[in-house]
């Protein structure tokens, strides 16, 4: 089909048929150019060609439409997401915070604990070092006062050795014996 329009444009248009001369004539130039363009918009009107020209824009044009579109309906969601994204950074943002916080509140917490354990570890271990040293104490009182008494009986054995005569002694048995006995029973 286009070979035929090819033909008829060529031979419509060669230099031998357009001549001066009337306008009518196919010798005049003017009039085989008006002719040949009035066949090739015949041609194209008869092939439809207007119409699948404008097919052709409206799919086109409803094309770009409908990527405007698209494109639209992106740029919203790309919105919405940077939105949401934003929403959930500062919300991130607030959750870090109070997360900080609270483990430095944690933190002074477990500061004052220990500072308490120490304070109660170091009374505890002060009073017992109080009950050893009271304890030690006692126990040197008690080994002088011991002490003192095994000298105090040594020497009043000694002094009652020397100064006591046979029948004395003879009388403080019977003496210590008679106490037992009404003592015992």
């Amino acid at each position: 089909m286009t070979r035929l329009l090819t033909l008829i444009a060529v031979f419509a248009a060669s230099p031998a048929l357009a001549a001066s001369g009337p306008f009518f004539s196919l010798r005049n130039t003017n009039f085989v150019v008006l002719i040949a363009f009035l066949l090739f918009v015949g041609v194209l009107v008869y092939f439809k060609v207007p119409g699948m020209l404008a097919g052709l824009l409206d799919k086109r044009a409803e094309t770009i439409r409908a990527e405007l579109e698209e494109a639209r309906k992106l740029r919203e969601e790309a919105q919405e997401l940077r939105d949401s994204f934003e929403r959930k950074k500062l919300e991130v943002k607030d959750q870090a915070e109070r997360i900080v916080a609270k483990a430095k509140a944690d933190a002074e917490l477990a500061a004052k604990q220990a500072r308490a354990d120490l304070e109660a570890s170091i009374a505890r271990r002060l009073r017992s070092a109080e009950d050893q040293i009271a304890s030690a104490e006692a126990a040197a009182v008690r080994e002088v006062r011991d002490q003192a008494i095994s000298v105090a009986i040594a020497a009043a054995g000694e002094l009652i050795a020397k100064n006591l005569s046979a029948d004395d002694a003879g009388k403080l048995i019977v003496d210590s014996i008679s106490t037992v006995e009404t003592r015992l029973h």
